[in-house]
């Protein structure tokens, strides 16, 4: 009997996994200071212009252009000095002809000015006149009302993942307050008799529970939640009875180890006991990660993870960031690209099976440079060792020495 029926390439078990989610979290209002790498869950729109007045964006004098036209250092022309421009404040004045006024970066435009020359093109002279060096254009040194945005444009679209310049531009509006997306509660369960908490020492046969903490520091990095399962033991109504507990109450419930389609997995059939339509995909065609498991039960994601923490890992970017991006509404799910870099070895790869190499970055004259660690799936500090993971496509048989390769975040 073959270990797995269908091998299914990657991004087509993402596409057949994440079309059978139709379930959105909800939404809830934070303070914007606090929003950072929050995600909006409706679309920002601007209730005024920005600038609402226009401005200067420079020190100097506001002037008409047409009075600076052919002035320089050897013929300049002349103004009289006004006024000046209160900052936070509307000019009681306007120019007239043959007339400037001071103004101060971010200061308004006064009525009859229509651009503003730098204080280093000037001399101010006796007499309260202001010698002209270098003529400007109209609109020149000058942001317009409206220029930025408009009133009632979207300025930031649902499904944004908020930045610091996302935050600025909301504070800019008024916006002290946005609606974005609840985070995601992804519940962690941990399989196997052989599986112990971290704080434990291993007798032999025994290893520590690396996943759960591996896959809660990703989770929280992508904008979800998580709550721990605890270790489950090896049996088929432990793991459905936690299952059940953690599928009722998050909306995305991942279980690692048991994944394999032995005589001992039990995760493919406590999975398919969890609710409609179950299993979608068991087997990818990736390594590491071939035996994971996608599903959808009663409309909440399901995945099961092969134990190795590389395997656990790498498919837990693969799978569990695009559902968690996908309930919270964002458009993509992909892997983050770090850098470009030259690989230092001929790497081989099996055609027709995507792989993902680990690899050291190091930067040498000037370029990237990727060296591939090599290691079983089994041992995390593959890993750690490395600064990201190299793809290599399913319709590659590896890639050359100093050929160009893509480095993904870990």
């Amino acid at each position: 009997m073959p270990e797995f029926l269908t091998l299914v390439p990657p991004d087509k078990a993402v596409e057949k996994f994440l079309s059978h989610l139709n379930q959105k979290v909800g939404s809830e209002e934070i303070e914007t200071k606090s929003s950072l790498g929050r995600v909006t869950a409706k679309p920002v729109i601007a209730p005024h212009p920005m600038p609402e007045f226009s401005r200067s964006t420079v020190d100097g004098y506001a002037v008409k252009a047409a009075d600076t036209f052919g002035a320089s250092s050897t013929l300049p022309s002349y103004l009289k000095l006004i006024d000046e421009v209160p900052m936070g404040d509307q000019p009681n004045f306007s120019i007239q002809s043959l007339e400037c006024a001071v103004i101060h970066t971010g200061g308004m435009i006064p009525d009859g000015s229509d651009s503003v020359i730098m204080i280093e093109h000037t001399q101010q002279i006796h007499g309260g006149e202001i010698e002209i060096l270098k003529p400007v254009a109209v609109g020149e040194n000058i942001i317009k009302m409206g220029e930025d945005i408009h009133k009632g444009e979207q300025v930031i679209p649902a499904g944004i993942q908020i930045r610091p310049a996302e935050i600025g531009g909301l504070m800019a509006l008024g916006f002290t307050r946005v609606v974005v997306s609840r985070k995601p509660i992804v519940g962690i369960i941990s399989s196997g008799d052989e599986v112990i908490p971290p704080n434990q020492r291993p007798r032999i046969g025994q290893v520590r529970d690396v996943n759960a903490y591996s896959l809660q520091a990703l989770v929280e990095e992508t904008g979800g939640d998580i709550i721990h399962y605890g270790i489950i033991p090896d049996t088929e109504d432990a793991m459905f009875e936690t299952a059940l507990k953690a599928k009722q109450y998050c909306d995305v419930v991942v279980i690692t180890a048991g994944s394999s389609a032995s005589t001992r997995d039990l995760t493919s059939i406590v999975v398919d006991r969890l609710g409609k339509p179950g299993i979608l995909v068991h087997g990818v065609n990736v390594k590491p990660g071939k035996p994971t498991i996608l599903a959808v039960c009663d409309g909440k994601a399901v995945i099961g993870l092969p134990g190795n923490p590389v395997s656990a890992l790498v498919i837990a970017r693969t799978f569990v960031v695009p559902a968690i991006r996908f309930l919270l509404g964002l458009k993509k799910s992909v892997f983050e690209c770090i850098v470009s870099a030259k690989i230092t070895i001929n790497l081989s790869s099996q055609a027709g099976r995507e792989d993902w190499v680990p690899v050291k970055l190091e930067l040498k004259d000037g370029e990237y440079l990727a060296t591939p660690i090599f290691g079983r799936s089994n041992l995390i500090f593959t890993l750690v060792r490395a600064d990201g993971v190299v793809r290599i496509p399913a319709d590659a048989t590896g890639c050359d020495f100093n050929e160009m390769v893509e480095v993904y975040k870990l």
